[in-house]
């Protein structure tokens, strides 16, 4: 049981991230020391979407899974939903553009954290 919950902790934080390296640029407005934690996880992202990779949370997630008889993502609202946000079924050229993406959504988060910043 221990291991289905620390798998379940792991899926959460994998998401967490996602939403982190995405918009986490928004966080600088508050303190700009969030920009030592964010910058990484965006070049990380960037990393793993343009070549492909398989981030380790995914091999830690099935690990922990495996260790508590599951196989997969069956069964549970976790396991049905915030898996398919996550880990999607794509291709190269996706991949491609999912990298790309990240980079101009956080370019356009910055411009918008520089201008509200200098305003005030």
């Amino acid at each position: 049981m221990i291991y289905g919950f620390l798998a379940d902790a792991v899926l959460i934080s994998h998401l967490i991230f996602i939403i982190f390296a995405a918009f986490g640029g928004l966080l600088v407005i508050r303190s700009i020391k969030f920009v030592y934690f964010h910058i990484p996880a965006v070049i990380w992202a960037f990393i793993v979407q343009w070549f492909a990779m398989i981030c380790p949370l995914t091999y830690l997630e099935m690990f922990l899974r495996t260790m508590a008889g599951e196989s997969g993502y069956s069964g549970g609202f976790i396991d049905h939903y915030a898996s398919s946000l996550i880990y999607l079924d794509i291709g190269p050229s996706m991949h491609i553009f999912l990298a790309i993406g990240v980079l101009l959504l956080n370019l356009a988060i910055y411009g918008f954290v520089l201008v509200k910043l200098n305003r005030g």
